[in-house]
């Protein structure tokens, strides 16, 4: 078995291809997935999905799943300390490392070394700096199936929120979006792959704007299977 690590999860395709490709290589024991949870929805941040369905599909991956939860308006410096606790409880369970799906971002990429450091452990990123085009490509080609929950609706039309992330989907996105939306131009919800024993059962619901920039569409757990619209 490799070293004990924890996997920074959203529930989205990033995170997913990046399990993904740990898993396969081999050289790190996961440990469990850890999303952040905005308290006062209930809901995966930014993602917008439902803790419960994140919960479920937790359970089709056969891991565990560890929540932070935040304040709406939660400070830097409240997130810092709730994820600085957190890192000291893994630490006593002889977790080294938290392994991320970030693409390009190096802003993004420092912070996280840093936190980490200060936390004596290491800050993995297995997908880092991939081409996004051959990465989606990738992610289909294995077999994985999302669906877009949430789209900036200044780089994106409200419906976009809902789609596959298919082909078709890929096809349509303006010249200037990334492929993997990494700018934060969508964010997905992976419900079936190679990695899963089962689907992740759901319906969709309605689509809301929010704060006049971004459009979620709601993931419904459902027992009646996987109804996209």
């Amino acid at each position: 078995m490799g070293t004990k690590a924890i996997m920074s999860w959203s529930g989205g395709k990033d995170s997913t291809m990046a399990l993904y490709e740990i898993q396969r290589a081999g050289d790190w024991e996961i440990e469990g997935l850890l999303t952040t949870i905005t308290q006062d929805y209930d809901r995966v941040c930014m993602h917008g999905v439902r803790t419960a369905l994140l919960e479920q599909q937790a359970a089709a991956l056969g891991l565990p799943l560890d929540k932070i939860y935040l304040a709406t308006n939660e400070s830097q410096e409240g997130y810092d300390t709730k994820m600085r606790t957190y890192l000291a409880r893994c630490r006593e369970r002889d977790i080294q490392a938290v392994i991320f799906g970030d693409l390009f971002l190096q802003d993004v990429r420092q912070y996280r070394e840093r936190n980490l450091a200060q936390a004596g452990m290491e800050a993995v990123f297995p997908l880092w700096g991939q081409d996004t085009r051959a990465l989606a490509e990738r992610f289909l080609h294995a077999g994985f199936q999302a669906i877009i929950t949430c789209v900036d609706l200044q780089a994106l039309t409200p419906e976009f929120a809902g789609r596959r992330y298919d082909s078709a989907f890929l096809a349509d996105l303006p010249p200037e979006t990334d492929p993997c939306g990494e700018r934060g131009e969508f964010h997905s919800f992976v419900y079936d792959g190679p990695l899963f024993r089962s689907p992740v059962p759901f319906q969709t619901g309605r689509t809301v704007v929010r704060e006049n920039r971004f459009a979620y569409l709601d993931l419904i757990p459902s027992s009646a299977g996987v109804l996209v619209s």
